[in-house]
């Protein structure tokens, strides 16, 4: 295939002469490889690029501006990166997860440009979500917020968005559109197992409420029927109030919860702190927003694999 390569747009070249050049040292996945004969896509962070390399075989070429380790709600993207994003062939980006990202395929030329968000559906999330929240009036323990990008956390949303990125591969890349096909018709099967998995796996639990320290599993909480208590929002750095605090303990007692989940990507201080309080037991639930070293499995899959077994365990499952 004879990839069509671009000249950077005078939009983007101002941008990187504005950004300075003392930033081309900052954060990020290299996201310049491009010129490789194959289709080169951009990815925002690992479930995009998991996304892209799924779908697209051997006939793209990948690029994350998200690299292993870096929590992506922190990226500053860099001159560098955008140059990376203008030499591309597409980008495949979740809008409002990552501000700099959002700015800088707004401003950019490129012709393929996939919104994950546009792809599926998009609700607003506070600190408690799923059955439980319905139950009562969440005004006095509920962060007022945007919408939840954490998307990918729900399979079947996932399948979604899955589905959306081979039908924009397909039109981008003709050539190689029944390969694009077949690929994500295969990875929408894995994910509608792994559906099965968790539904199953979660049906017959002695308590359906857990406690994480991010609010980052919503939608996977009101898929199967559970209730995610959230010591912070949905930004994974913010704290917690005292009364906040309280309130989660007491709701444990109630709930018969035994974990406070932590991820792998920030501090467990205040989940181990808040634990050792209330005397409950600290264990992973990972958002899955990069794989490192420290993460319980080498790829999406896996990772959720182990979430669920770590779900079963704290709730009890039969």
């Amino acid at each position: 295939m004879n990839v069509r390569r671009r000249l950077i747009s005078a939009a983007a070249a101002a941008t990187v002469t504005a950004l300075g050049i003392a930033t081309l040292t900052a954060c990020g996945g290299d996201a310049t490889a491009a010129g490789t004969g194959r289709f080169d896509v951009v990815a925002s962070f690992y479930p995009m690029a998991f996304l892209a390399d799924r779908i697209g075989g051997n006939h793209v070429h990948v690029t994350s501006l998200t690299s292993p380790g870096q929590e992506p709600h922190d990226l500053e993207i860099s001159p560098k990166q955008i140059i990376g994003i203008e030499k591309s062939d597409a980008v495949l980006y979740l809008k409002n997860l990552q501000p700099s990202v959002d700015a800088a395929v707004a401003q950019s030329s490129v012709g393929t440009k996939i919104d994950a968000a546009s792809l599926t559906t998009l609700e607003q999330h506070g600190n408690e979500v799923g059955g439980h929240a319905a139950s009562h009036d969440t005004s006095k323990n509920e962060e007022a917020s945007g919408l939840d990008p954490h998307i990918w956390l729900d399979p079947v949303r996932y399948a979604q968005v899955a589905e959306g990125v081979g039908k924009a591969f397909e039109k981008a890349d003709p050539e190689h559109a029944a390969d694009y096909r077949k690929n994500t018709a295969a990875l929408v099967e894995q994910l509608d197992a792994l559906d099965t998995a968790f539904k199953d796996g979660l049906a017959h639990t002695r308590t359906k409420v857990f406690i994480t320290t991010h609010a980052a599993f919503g939608y996977l909480a009101e898929r199967y029927g559970l209730t995610e208590e959230a010591i912070n929002g949905l930004d994974p750095e913010s704290e917690p109030s005292a009364a906040r605090v309280k309130d989660l303990e007491t709701m444990a007692r109630a709930d018969g919860v035994s974990t406070v989940f932590y991820e792998t990507l920030v501090s467990d201080k205040t989940a181990k702190t808040i634990a050792a309080d209330a005397g409950l037991r600290t264990d992973v639930l990972d958002p899955i927003e990069g794989i490192t070293g420290k993460s319980r499995g080498k790829d999406y899959f896996a990772v959720q694999q182990a979430n669920l077994k770590a779900l079963r365990t704290a709730l009890g499952a039969e």
